[in-house]
């Protein structure tokens, strides 16, 4: 049975990934920095030493095929994916070999503009649709993967 992961350092949707996790019987653990530590009852939470992927490396180290991971990071989805993994994002967006060269060169030219003064728009204001959306994407997620367990 596949297992949820959580990107947890300021992930916006632990709450609602708890509840899916819990409606498909999966386990669900949250891996966090020591500046960012929570707790929720339903999940297994580890905490590790603050430091630059600190989160990444344990996360991509307990990861199995089929495994979902809630991430930001287009990095961590890209090693995820490389594990045969279904990374996802906080908005419900599905990282896919056909979308992660992409995000990734996106990333970068942003990280250049910034790098040379630049500045970018920030993301929009959270709202209730996205967790919501997030849910449902997350949701289809795990009837697809346990559907092909079977």
């Amino acid at each position: 049975m596949p297992a949820i992961f959580v990107d947890a350092d300021a992930c916006p949707v632990v709450n609602e990934t708890i509840q899916v996790a819990r409606e498909f019987n999966m386990n669900c653990t949250l891996i966090c920095d020591t500046a960012h530590e929570i707790h929720r009852e339903g999940a297994e939470t580890i905490i590790v030493s603050k430091g630059a992927d600190a989160v990444d490396f344990v996360l991509v180290n307990r990861v199995r095929k089929n495994d979902i991971v809630i991430t930001q990071d287009y990095g961590l989805a890209a090693m995820v994916l490389a594990k045969q993994g279904h990374p996802i994002d906080q908005n419900g967006r599905l990282y896919t070999e056909e979308n992660i060269d992409q995000l990734l060169y996106a990333r970068h030219q942003a990280q250049k503009i910034r790098m040379s003064g630049g500045r970018l728009r920030g993301p929009k204001k959270r709202s209730k649709e996205n967790n919501i959306r997030f849910a449902k994407s997350l949701t289809q997620l795990c009837e697809r993967l346990l559907e092909h367990d079977k």
